[in-house]
């Protein structure tokens, strides 16, 4: 289950599915993986066919991400089996 979010666009299109603050193009596919990320207990269940699930390092140490689209990635880590820090992110 998601538990907390640092982008607060991302946090407004999941609870009430507002496009303001996300690029209106990446909605669909956004969608799909906060849904994903809503039912994930672990980063493995994130590892869906052209999603590039991938660890982070540096700063982000801890975090995984997936990719939205082109340089845009849905970042996050887990405190047991709930998803924190999600964010959103063009980090290229």
């Amino acid at each position: 289950m998601i538990k907390s979010f640092r982008h607060a666009g991302v946090e407004r299109f999941f609870k009430t599915g507002s496009k303001a603050g996300i690029q209106p193009a990446h909605a669909a596919k956004l969608a799909n993986q906060l849904q994903l990320l809503d039912f994930a207990r672990s980063a493995a269940d994130m590892n869906m066919p052209g999603w590039d699930l991938h660890k982070l390092t540096g700063n982000l140490k801890g975090h995984w991400a997936v990719k939205v689209n082109a340089n845009w990635r849905m970042t996050f880590t887990f405190e047991g089996e709930n998803a924190v820090l999600v964010d959103y992110r063009d980090y290229h």
